[in-house]
């Protein structure tokens, strides 16, 4: 500890997090995983180091951990059931802290299930599901 206590006040946890699918609350979602990545160059002119930079293309990842009854209701007003189906959609993941002094809001835009699979070992007692997701873009809050 560096002797200073409470900086910044507070540091968000996972009890702190809500996630809309569709504008629906998810309360059956044990992990969500999302980011965002652009290729960063270098361009060359005289010389051996570079004279400028230039930015290219943004991909995006993200995945989310379900739980089955979870994944169940979502795929309830699919006539095929494959989650696959399901037309594009906004995660939208909102930090709500307890003070409520430092609210934001991380869009996932444009979301599809592109896999739909189960899991089961020895032992288990409840099942999750991670599904990858194929995105567009992310709005940061």
């Amino acid at each position: 500890m560096n002797g200073i206590p409470l900086i910044n006040g507070y540091e968000y946890s996972w009890g702190d997090i809500v996630c809309n699918i569709g504008g629906v609350p998810v309360t059956g979602i044990r992990a969500i995983e999302y980011s965002d990545e652009q290729e960063v160059v270098n361009n060359y002119g005289a010389g051996r180091y570079p004279i400028s930079r230039s930015k290219g293309r943004i991909t995006c990842a993200a995945k989310i951990t379900l739980t089955i009854e979870e994944v169940r209701a979502i795929k309830a007003n699919v006539l095929n059931g494959r989650l696959q189906d399901i037309l594009p959609f906004d995660i939208i993941v909102s930090y709500l802290p307890d003070d409520a002094t430092k609210i934001h809001h991380d869009t996932i835009k444009n979301c599809q299930f592109n896999k739909n699979a189960r899991t089961w070992a020895e032992g288990d007692t409840s099942q999750n599901v991670e599904l990858d997701l194929v995105v567009s873009h992310i709005v940061w809050g």
